[in-house]
């Protein structure tokens, strides 16, 4: 990764940390208000508030990926502070510059392992999506109410040995996995409405959604807004479907006996299928058999409340760094300066003077407030790893005159080019 690339995905990853505060503070509040809604609104500001999470970062990213080159400031508050950090900035904002390689090396590093998590995952279903048939009377079954739900895809029904629950999987070739224990155990009407649960999530496509908020979980993993928001979804995501079943079976109370049965298992379902024991069963089987207005109480309050106190306290923060930074032009600064005549030409390495390599390196330095180099990273490289050594051991033998601010001495960075140019006397 090249400086640029790490400064913008670090200052993105931390942005976004107010910035899904802010988005959470929207839903939780948004949430609350519409807590006797039907479950498909409350659904719908979930999956909106959970789409904007992923949104916004990725707007941010990509103006900070247009500028990067020229390391000028973006756009607003996020792009003050982080030119405040580039030019010296001793603050909280500062340290975070000097940590962004760190940060980006942990983000990329547990987003990598939660990739693998999700490839096995669908490594799993695509293994329990070959489990047996279930026999004729059921695969029938499952057509008539697919045809009833208004499905047009094929839904497959498949008897699974070690699972508690039904189980859907797939969205272009639908799958629901039966546990081989419900399919002896279970009476056939109580298993019915467990299956209209299950036609409910494959009518709404609900898989390929549980496929995208998976991906967004790995992106923005150190955001537990993004956790809280994406259960929310697959909570109102078992409500819908619960009401969608009930309509179906013209029992709401017998969708309500066959989860209590659920209730008395050992529950195990998958991260990256719709099972019909998720959400709170008890919560649900309380709705289903006894619907009623919820009353909006002290605690409720208490995310959006919360959420809200968090996002200010860090808006302030961030405002005081970019409010420091916008009067930098005021402040008295120098840049550090290299006293050329202390420099030793570069050694050209033999094995690139052989090859006759070529290019133009450019270095980028931390001078330290002695005058020394402290930190030095390759920001352009020639093309060539053996001349970017070679420029950066020559180049860190200089001298160099601290930059200053106020007229005292601060660390900062500077950029130096080296240009490796043949002449007839290099041949």
């Amino acid at each position: 990764m090249t400086d640029a690339l790490i400064d913008s995905i670090g200052w993105t990853l931390l942005h976004f940390t107010w910035q899904g505060l802010l988005i959470g503070c929207a839903c939780a509040t948004a949430l609350s208000l519409m807590r006797n809604a039907r479950p498909e609104y409350r659904y719908n500001v979930a999956c909106a508030a959970l789409l904007a999470c992923v949104l916004w970062p990725a707007a941010d990213l990509a103006l900070r990926l247009q500028d990067g080159a020229a390391g000028t400031a973006h756009i607003g508050l996020a792009g003050r502070m982080a030119a405040a950090a580039r030019s010296g900035d001793t603050s909280l904002a500062g340290w975070l510059q000097e940590q962004l390689l760190w940060i980006v090396g942990f983000w990329s590093v547990c987003a990598a392992l939660l990739s693998l998590r999700m490839a096995s995952g669908l490594v799993w279903v695509r293994h329990a999506a070959r489990a047996p048939l279930a026999g004729p009377q059921w695969q029938a079954e499952a057509a008539r109410m697919a045809l009833a739900f208004g499905i047009t895809r094929t839904v497959r029904l498949r008897v699974a040995e070690h699972l508690d629950s039904p189980l859907t999987v797939g969205w272009l070739r639908p799958v629901v996995l039966v546990p081989a224990a419900l399919m002896s155990g279970m009476p056939p009407e109580l298993l019915e409405a467990l299956l209209a649960h299950e036609m409910g999530h494959v009518k709404r496509f609900d898989y390929l959604v549980n496929l995208g908020q998976n991906v967004a979980e790995i992106l923005l993993f150190y955001h537990p807004v993004v956790w809280w928001i994406s259960g929310r979804i697959r909570a109102e995501r078992e409500l819908i479907a619960d009401d969608l079943a009930a309509r179906h079976l013209g029992e709401p109370r017998r969708l309500a006996r066959a989860l209590s049965e659920l209730e008395r298992l050992q529950f195990s379902s998958h991260h990256l299928a719709m099972a019909a024991n998720g959400g709170d069963l008890v919560a649900r089987v309380r709705r289903l058999v006894k619907p009623g207005r919820q009353a909006l109480g002290w605690k409720a309050s208490l995310p959006a409340l919360g959420l809200a106190a968090a996002c200010l306290s860090l808006y302030a923060h961030a405002h005081a760094a970019a409010a420091r930074s916008s009067v930098a032009p005021a402040v008295a600064r120098v840049a550090p300066v290299v006293d050329f005549s202390s420099c030793a030409k570069p050694v050209w390495p033999a094995a690139s003077l052989k090859a006759q390599h070529t290019g133009t390196v450019t270095l980028a330095f931390k001078v330290g407030a002695n005058g020394r180099v402290a930190d030095a990273r390759v920001a352009s490289s020639s093309g060539h790893v053996l001349l970017d050594d070679a420029a950066s051991t020559g180049i860190m033998k200089c001298q160099f005159k601290p930059g200053s601010e106020n007229g005292k001495p601060v660390p900062a960075w500077m950029h130096m080019e080296y240009v490796w140019m043949l002449t007839d006397g290099d041949d």
